[in-house]
């Protein structure tokens, strides 16, 4: 969108972020608790979250470990654990990256294809379940207004930690209230 096209700012009142940060906070925990529940179904062999890497690497193709935790706006240590057993399971393997021998990336086998396209299967199959009596106009100002929204907090994120940590600097990031404490 261009400044020509930006839409007027209009403010958000209290009660608009309230009620959007309570839904994120309940939409978080039902993922933790599901997440919590399919890993006690595979008696946690692989984490739920680890599969975000099979669908990275899908998309994007092999990566390096460094450059897939930026990606997946995760720490290097989460990513090299996931992946260590991604690769115990077969389901991705390291490579050497075809731009510097001495480095690896990391790749989905065909084994971690099929598991992907399962887990894609059955996520979706849940999606159409939630949203089966919305109308074709309301999920698709849905997927609008998520994408929105979601690119607008990725926006506001760098801005906010930009503001916090100016070049040059490296403090310790200071202690956030949960929004829970705040309401």
């Amino acid at each position: 969108m261009t400044d020509d096209q930006a839409q007027p700012s209009c403010p958000v009142t209290d009660d608009v972020a309230d009620t959007v940060a309570t839904q994120i906070i309940r939409l978080n925990r039902l993922r933790d608790r599901a997440n919590a529940q399919i890993a006690a179904a595979t008696n946690g062999e692989v984490e739920p979250a680890a599969f975000a890497i099979l669908f990275k690497l899908i998309h994007n193709g092999p990566m390096r470990s460094g450059a897939l935790a930026e990606a997946l706006y995760s720490d290097a240590s989460t990513i090299s654990r996931q992946a260590a057993n991604l690769v115990k399971r077969g389901y991705i393997e390291r490579r050497a990256d075809p731009a510097d021998g001495r480095v690896s990336v990391l790749a989905v086998t065909a084994e971690g294809r099929e598991v992907a396209a399962e887990i894609r299967l059955r996520r979706n199959e849940t999606l159409r379940d939630i949203m089966a009596d919305w109308t074709p106009g309301e999920q698709e100002s849905f997927v609008t207004l998520l994408s929105r929204f979601v690119d607008g907090y990725e926006h506001a994120r760098s801005l906010k930690m930009a503001a916090l940590y100016p070049k040059g600097t490296s403090k310790i990031l200071p202690k956030i209230e949960s929004p829970e404490s705040n309401s």
